[in-house]
């Protein structure tokens, strides 16, 4: 199993990092992909995946709920110094979050732009961040299409027609512990989404899956996805983690 989308380097796991990823891998998650938040924590992830060579992946990215007006153009700037420093799995996590802050929608849709073309130009692919602005996400992605635009629509939690745009824009779903939720409903379609369209991530510490909803997250319970997943494609566990990963693998060319 691959977790296309963990914060492990978030200080939700200070005090037991080092255990935590030892259960993941315990588990059989081999790779974990690490999204950028901001320039609070770039340093902090980059360490991370030095300590861990061919298992964490970063990405880079300025996340929307951090496009703030006072820092943005700084923190894009930062986003750029490092693409052209070093290559990276992605870009992301970037996208628009009108669940917090609606005022910001203009300078969130120009980060989005511009790191979209910075994905375009680097051949990279990107992940979506989108709360409350499927609308607003697919006005961008329409007149920024191109062929090399690709990527994940992360923690998807959107209704079949959205499911079936993503797709249609050349975007896989990221499937974590929202699939898990009595009240997730992306439970009630998903067996219409060809399994090779989704990969599987936690987006821990956040979104833990049932029977740990509520609580801290973590990569390991990437085998409760799975398991939820077995009961909606009516396939087996070793058949589902071996197609998310090939997906994985073509998402982030490795």
């Amino acid at each position: 199993m691959i977790d296309t989308h963990t914060h492990l380097y978030s200080e939700e796991f200070d005090n037991d990092r080092k255990e935590m990823i030892d259960r993941a891998l315990a588990k059989g998650v081999s790779k974990f992909y690490l999204p950028a938040i901001n320039s609070e924590t770039h340093e902090k992830m980059l360490a991370l995946e030095r300590e861990y060579p061919n298992r964490i992946f970063s990405m880079m990215g300025l996340h929307p709920c951090y496009v703030k007006p006072e820092s943005w153009l700084q923190e894009l700037k930062l986003v750029e110094e490092y693409l052209n420093k070093r290559p990276f799995a992605a870009i992301g996590e970037i996208g628009i979050d009108l669940y917090w802050d609606k005022t910001t929608l203009d300078i969130q849709v120009n980060a989005f732009e511009q790191q979209i073309d910075w994905a375009v130009e680097r051949d990279l692919p990107i992940v979506i961040h989108t709360r409350e602005s499927f609308d607003e996400t697919f006005e961008v992605l329409d007149r920024k299409k191109n062929p090399k635009l690709r990527g994940i629509f992360h923690c998807f939690s959107g209704d079949l027609a959205q499911a079936k745009r993503a797709m249609d824009l050349n975007f896989i779903l990221g499937i974590g512990g929202v699939v898990t939720f009595k009240n997730g409903k992306i439970d009630q379609f998903l067996d219409q989404i060809p399994l090779d369209k989704i990969v599987l991530e936690t987006d821990s510490p956040y979104l833990a899956p049932v029977p740990h909803r509520g609580k801290r997250n973590e990569s390991s319970y990437l085998d409760l996805v799975v398991g939820k997943l077995v009961n909606i494609y009516n396939k087996d566990f070793s058949e589902i983690g071996q197609i998310t990963t090939d997906n994985a693998g073509r998402i982030f060319n490795r």
